[in-house]
């Protein structure tokens, strides 16, 4: 059985591996960390050559999830650093062409203002501009993946109508409800109603065709957006189709309770991005609709079981564990050198550990 508190445990000793292996100076400039993307890091990496924007903002959203379970200026002060890394190695501002990487900067920095006190409203200002400006009448609606594409996805609008949600800005509400809205209509599966990936438009703004690959990370954007608007009414509709995710995902995308992996590099995220937004989802919606306590309990299950199974299948390397991209088997030190792996595994321990500090049964056989 997991033993109370066990599971913050876990998670520091997560958090611990990362700062250890992977935070680095950008460039020698002061006050300035980031994650380099590879251990044991070659010289490219020491040197952030291989930037991973959003790779960064899942780091500093999962600095901010062990400031949040452990408060102290040691963990402040490196969030403000890898904040400054990223705006250092950025070099011409706070966005680049991609409005998926916008949008993950965007919510860090907005729990960066909220949770800790460092506040970026340029940023934030920006990233909200861009993001707006991403929302085109092509195929019927939804943000654009890349500026200059032909390609709309739910990685990109999941995390915008997130962040455009948070701004408690009418017109930024509305248009959180347009995004996920777009998403129900054009890209749920209507079998199995999982998300699929994207479409991709013709000049003229008609659909040439869909991508119709199923990723966690899409579950668990739809999710958190599904979840975020019914803190702002029209509550049964979108727990609704939460409810409807959560119980799709538990039956399509996990292996005994487990979520399914999807590789190393950017898939080295996925599964954690979707236990972020399920342990969201098993806090809020007994809050918003206290009848609707399986769905929350499945949601907290899936959480629950897939830290223990991240937990149990790691190896011991230097500095801490390492997690592999599948936690259903024993992890590969080859197969997690990628940063994006190891925050994968941190955020779902992290996730884990702030149900149990809510109160949440976190019991697992």
């Amino acid at each position: 059985m997991v033993i109370a508190k066990l599971l913050a445990a876990r998670a520091g000793v997560a958090e611990r591996a990362v700062y250890s292996r992977h935070l680095r100076r950008v460039w020698g400039v002061p006050g300035t960390l980031l994650g380099a993307r590879a251990w044991p890091p070659l010289f490219r990496d020491k040197i952030h050559t291989s930037f991973n924007y959003w790779w960064q903002a899942h780091l500093l959203d999962c600095m901010i999830d062990g400031y949040l379970r452990s408060p102290n200026e040691l963990r402040k002060t490196a969030i403000a650093k890898v904040v400054r890394g990223i705006r250092v190695r950025n070099v011409l501002g706070w966005t680049n062409d991609f409005y998926d990487d916008i949008a993950w900067l965007g919510l860090a920095l907005q729990r960066a203002q909220h949770e800790v006190g460092i506040a970026k409203p340029k940023a934030l200002d920006a990233i909200a501009v861009r993001l707006r400006d991403g929302w085109t009448d092509h195929a019927g609606g939804g943000i654009w993946w890349k500026r200059n594409d032909d390609f709309k996805n739910v990685p990109a609008n999941g995390p915008a109508a997130i962040f455009l949600a948070r701004q408690n800005e009418r017109t930024d509400l509305a248009r959180a409800r347009s995004i996920v809205d777009w998403v129900e209509e054009h890209l749920v599966d209507p079998g199995n109603g999982l998300a699929w990936d994207g479409l991709h438009v013709h000049p003229n703004g008609e659909i040439r065709e869909y991508e119709k690959n199923i990723y966690t990370y899409c579950q668990g954007v739809l999710i958190g957006a599904c979840v975020e608007l019914a803190k702002h009414g029209q509550q049964d509709k979108w727990l609704d189709k939460a409810a409807r995710t959560i119980t799709a995902v538990h039956d399509d995308l996990a292996t005994n309770g487990v979520i399914r992996g999807h590789g190393g590099g950017d898939g080295g995220l996925f599964g954690g991005i979707l236990t972020r937004y399920l342990a969201e989802a098993a806090l809020t919606i007994p809050d918003l609709d206290p009848d609707r306590h399986e769905t929350a309990d499945l949601a907290r299950e899936l959480v629950v079981q897939s830290a223990e199974a991240a937990w149990n299948n790691r190896v011991m390397a230097v500095s801490g564990p390492l997690f592999g991209p599948e936690w259903t088997v024993p992890a590969d030190e080859k197969e997690g050198r990628d940063l994006s792996v190891q925050l994968g595994g941190w955020m779902c321990l992290e996730a884990a550990a702030l149900l149990e500090r809510r109160g949440l049964d976190v019991a697992t056989a």
